[in-house]
């Protein structure tokens, strides 16, 4: 870290750091500028720059600043408030300092990668930036979290593996669980499987065992045919009600964990030949290979030649994303059907073949074992027709130069993808998070991947996006642990920037009641007159009732009307360029 210590007269004593992110910012962001042009700011008297300000070794040299420095307020030049506002209260807090006096401005999402292509310009944004930064701090004042008792129970909507692996992990860290199953049993899509790849697990069995550690375990209640239609109440303290056989029934919770799974794609009518006889979905195909001996029959003739057509319902303009298990279950399949009658021929055609991992070795087993595999290009995919009960697939293949080739195969297996399942109640009722492509988002899905913005919700399993069994299950118990991490201390500390009302200029006109989506706000009487009154609790902190205030008698704490206008004053003055 290059040194930059200048002592002001100010009033406050604010420490500037200023991230190289490795390049991220400083290949587009003069940062040696940035440090110059903010080193003299009123109030700033440590300015220091950083490869990376959240290392380890720059946590620490920060912390140690705060102490040795005295520093009362902290700004830190860097990535996305959401990556990393933890990480820096937490180090405001070993230093000693509040960690709500602490202050993220974005340079790299915001500056550096907006404006690769203008490095003057980058500087200048990112100086206007920190400045704004320090003003905001100037005047930020010393918060504390509003510590409320929390329920020990939770509710976990979902009964596939996820749902109940998380179920089974809450109960055996002695919190009471609510297990909410649309469906009449237990087990999602894994209860319909046979043999699941890698490694032969019975899908059947495997839901079998988990349903009977849930019955074995009196801390969990089990609601099935039964649906959350609505939640109430504050963070750590939730009423969720829940629909179940006409009756609504009320469960008090401290966390929700949504575990919902996802829905098969269902090919269009004509979609690669879908409809005709002998086109099935890989759904389909699996359930057959259970049900089937050797060798191998569909609807009373012998199946001699299979075709594969992959990336059916992904990977296209309804949904463009990867499903990531269909390659790896597909290539599963053709290995049970090579054990069951090893004189199949089998036919693969795909457009990239996605085993990652350890699926990988059955992708070679299964070319080693005789499968063939195609590779088409993205615009050109197989033609299916069908004449006289006859199928055939033709395709352009690339691996052969380009060759169109023929294939008249008794059975066209299509290698359909995940999508969203239709959860608009549940969306509502719980204020979900969906992203552009139908899922539930999470915070950060590599430093916050099972939470969402709504406090005390988490989300796992193929509910956030297409997943394997393996990775359902370890998002499963990592919600479990995130809940039981508030639960089981028994209280939980809420965000103290939240809205609080100047009592002496409300009017009791009441529009902060209508804006509010929360409903924490609510009149009261003053004396003669009625005035707004916050429930700190209710509150998100959104700043939606500011604006709506006709006497401007409300301020959000660390956002105040102060704070902002003095943000916006520190950026008309001219940048140094």
């Amino acid at each position: 870290m290059s040194d930059q210590v200048t002592p002001s007269p100010g009033k406050r004593r604010i420490g500037v750091y200023v991230c190289h992110c490795g390049g991220n910012i400083s290949d587009y962001v003069d940062v040696d500028r940035v440090i110059d042009a903010v080193k003299d700011e009123a109030d700033v008297v440590v300015a220091r720059d950083a490869m990376f300000t959240c290392s380890d070794v720059t946590q620490e040299e920060i912390a140690k600043d705060i102490r040795e420095q005295g520093l009362d307020g902290l700004v830190v030049a860097s990535c996305s408030p959401k990556l990393h506002t933890t990480t820096f209260r937490g180090v405001a807090r070993r230093g000693g300092l509040n960690p709500y006096q602490y202050t993220q401005a974005n340079i790299r999402e915001q500056c550096s990668w907006a404006h690769t292509d203008d490095r003057e310009g980058a500087t200048g944004k990112a100086i206007s930036l920190v400045r704004a930064a320090v003003a905001r701090t100037r005047l930020s004042e010393p918060l504390e979290p509003l510590v409320v008792e929390t329920t020990g129970r939770a509710v976990v909507v979902g009964g596939g593996v996820a749902g109940m692996r998380a179920a089974i992990g809450l109960a055996d860290m002695g919190l009471g669980v609510f297990l909410v199953e649309r469906e009449a049993e237990l087990g999602g899509w894994v209860g319909d499987l046979p043999k699941m790849f890698p490694n032969g697990t019975d899908g059947h069995e495997l839901a079998r065992r988990l349903q009977d550690e849930i019955h074995r375990r009196p801390a969990i209640n089990v609601f099935t045919r039964a649906e959350v239609v609505e939640k109430t109440g504050t963070y750590g303290n939730y009423q969720v009600t829940v629909r179940a056989g006409g009756e609504q029934i009320r469960l008090d919770v401290g966390q929700v964990i949504v575990a919902t799974g996802f829905a098969s794609y269902e090919p269009e009518p004509g979609e690669f030949g879908y409809g005709a006889p002998g086109v099935v979905t890989l759904a389909d195909f699996t359930r057959m290979l259970d049900e089937a001996g050797s060798p191998l029959v569909y609807h009373g003739r012998p199946v001699k030649t299979i075709a594969y057509i992959y990336c059916v319902g992904s990977r296209n303009e309804t949904h463009p994303y990867c499903s990531r298990y269909c390659c790896s279950a597909a290539v599963h399949a053709s290995l049970l059907v090579t054990a069951a009658d090893p004189g199949v021929r089998q036919y693969h055609l795909y457009r990239d073949m996605r085993t990652y991992g350890r699926h990988e070795l059955e992708y070679i087993e299964s070319r080693r074992r005789g499968s063939v595999y195609m590779k088409f290009a993205d615009d050109e995919p197989p033609l299916v027709t069908s004449d006289d009960g006859s199928l055939r697939v033709t395709v352009r293949d690339l691996l052969t130069g380009g060759d169109q080739l023929a294939i008249g195969p008794d059975l066209v297996v299509l290698v359909t993808g995940m999508v969203p399942r239709d959860n608009a109640e549940l969306t509502t009722a719980l204020k979900l998070p969906v992203g552009l492509d139908g899922f539930f988002n999470e915070i950060h899905p590599k430093l916050r991947p099972v939470e969402t913005v709504v406090d005390g919700v988490s989300i796992c399993g193929a509910c956030q996006g297409p997943k394997t069994v393996a990775e359902s299950v370890a998002s499963g118990l990592a919600a479990a642990a995130q809940a039981a991490a508030v639960l089981k201390r028994g209280v939980a500390e809420l965000d103290p920037q939240v809205t609080f009302v100047h009592p002496e200029a409300c009017t009791g006109c009441g529009q902060c009641v209508g804006a509010c989506p929360y409903s924490a706000i609510s009149l009261v009487e003053r004396g003669p007159a009625k005035v707004a009154s916050i429930d700190a609790a209710a509150c998100k902190g959104c700043g939606g009732c500011v604006p709506s205030c006709p006497e401007d008698a409300i301020d959000l704490a660390g956002y105040t009307d102060a704070q902002i206008r003095s943000m916006i004053d520190s950026l008309l003055v001219g940048s140094e360029t």
